[in-house]
């Protein structure tokens, strides 16, 4: 029987031992990745396509992915739901700015059948009149509605300034929804669907017969050559206000291009941005937030894409602490390059950044999310013990080069909307 009233032994953490996925080709370009060690009857399958929102006229690419399932010449939309309620699936789809991924959940013996509904459904998708009209004027209502936020007014004018580009910095405007037309829809579906699949992920205790099966059915969507993006965004280092009547808070966005993975500084500039603003204890939470309470929450973060990265500061002031807030941003900027944070606070990052990687690794679905989160890189699960080496071994200096090095105030992108 456990002891409670002794305090748990503590180990350092040096490394993890991953479960990698097996690898089986598609096509000479498009991998199934599978994770078979499961040890119950669960069971996911991701769909990975080349219809991110960088394609196509504004708004196809979110319009196309959201009408997947909409029904087919034969089948309405509420019949291939229930279908698939029938046999306990459950179903969702996303689209990101280089990809869109179609996803579906359920018990392993039924994961075939339900494979074969959504064949069906995705190839014969008929994009009938009303499901689109429907859609559009749900869209159209959003859009107003978000246009009253300044959240939302914020990010618009942020992502423009940010990429700073003309297809990856593009944004809605509400007479695009007056454009769609079904004949455009129908072109991005079959160029970037039925021939559009660049991965598939299957994560449950199937065997190898069925997982031929999986690519049997999915083959004929696989992309004879995987697509190429674009690396050459900048921002555009500038201070905008987006002017909103009325509003009692305004919206903050301050940040820059910056890297992926695939740079040698990202590890060690994931440690920075923690103790920036990266978990509760931040200094900008401590700041701005428990200080002077300026905000319920401010967080950074360092975001990807196959080729680039951007890193941000987002929060939500009243309107009267916008030019206090920005003050302090940059009041911890410059902290962080011209002191050395202390011993005491960097063992505190350390310690919580170790523990949120052992919990993001409990578990086949975890470890294929890992997975998943290096493999766009070209790089392998080994990845995670680097990250592990760098973070127990990272100095108080390193920490100050890197502040000074890439939280230059002067190269960051600010917008404030309110």
């Amino acid at each position: 029987m456990i002891n409670r009233t002794l305090t748990p032994e503590l180990n350092e953490i040096d490394q993890i031992d991953f479960i990698k996925p097996s690898i089986f080709d598609i096509s000479s370009s498009v991998k199934l990745y599978s994770m078979c060690e499961v040890p119950n009857q669960t069971s996911r399958l991701d769909l990975y396509f080349n219809a991110g929102t960088i394609l196509g006229d504004i708004g196809t690419a979110s319009f196309v992915n959201s009408l997947l399932l909409s029904g087919t010449n034969t089948k309405t939309s509420i019949e291939i739901n229930n279908e698939m309620d029938s046999l306990g699936a459950f179903f969702e789809s996303s689209v990101s700015n280089e990809n869109a991924l179609v996803s579906i959940y359920a018990l392993k013996e039924n994961m075939l059948a339900v494979l074969s509904i959504l064949k069906d459904a995705i190839e014969n998708v008929a994009f009938l009149e009303h499901e689109v009209i429907e859609l559009v004027n749900d869209r159209k209502q959003k859009f107003r509605i978000g246009m009253e936020k300044v959240s939302y007014l914020a990010q618009r004018s942020f992502q423009q300034k940010l990429f700073n580009h003309p297809i990856y910095g593009r944004i809605a405007e509400e007479s695009d929804f007056e454009n769609v037309s079904i004949s455009t829809l129908k072109r991005f579906h079959k160029d970037n669907y039925l021939h559009g699949l660049t991965k598939v992920v299957l994560i449950g205790a199937f065997s190898t017969d069925e997982i031929d099966e999986v690519i049997d059915m999915t083959g004929n969507w696989a992309m004879d050559a995987l697509p190429t993006f674009d690396e050459k965004c900048q921002n555009e280092p500038s201070k905008t206000h987006v002017n909103k009547e009325q509003a009692v808070q305004t919206a903050i966005r301050v940040g820059r291009m910056l890297f992926n993975k695939k740079d040698p500084d990202f590890i060690d500039f994931q440690i920075l941005n923690t103790i920036l603003g990266d978990y509760f204890g931040s200094r900008l939470m401590t700041n701005i937030r428990e200080d002077k309470g300026y905000t319920y929450g401010i967080g950074t973060m360092v975001a990807e894409l196959t080729e680039m990265g951007y890193f941000l500061v987002a929060t939500e002031v009243g309107s009267d602490k916008k030019d206090a807030t920005l003050h302090e941003i940059q009041f911890e900027f410059n902290r962080l390059q011209t002191e050395l944070v202390s011993e005491d606070e960097l063992q505190l990052v350390k310690n919580y950044m170790l523990g949120q990687l052992l919990k993001s690794a409990d578990g086949p679905y975890a470890m294929m999310d890992l997975f998943l989160h290096v493999e766009p890189f070209n790089i392998g699960l080994e990845y995670y013990n680097q990250c592990i080496e760098s973070i127990n071994k990272i100095t108080p200096e390193r920490i100050k080069e890197l502040a000074i090095k890439y939280l230059n105030w002067d190269k960051m992108t600010i917008v404030t909307a309110g």
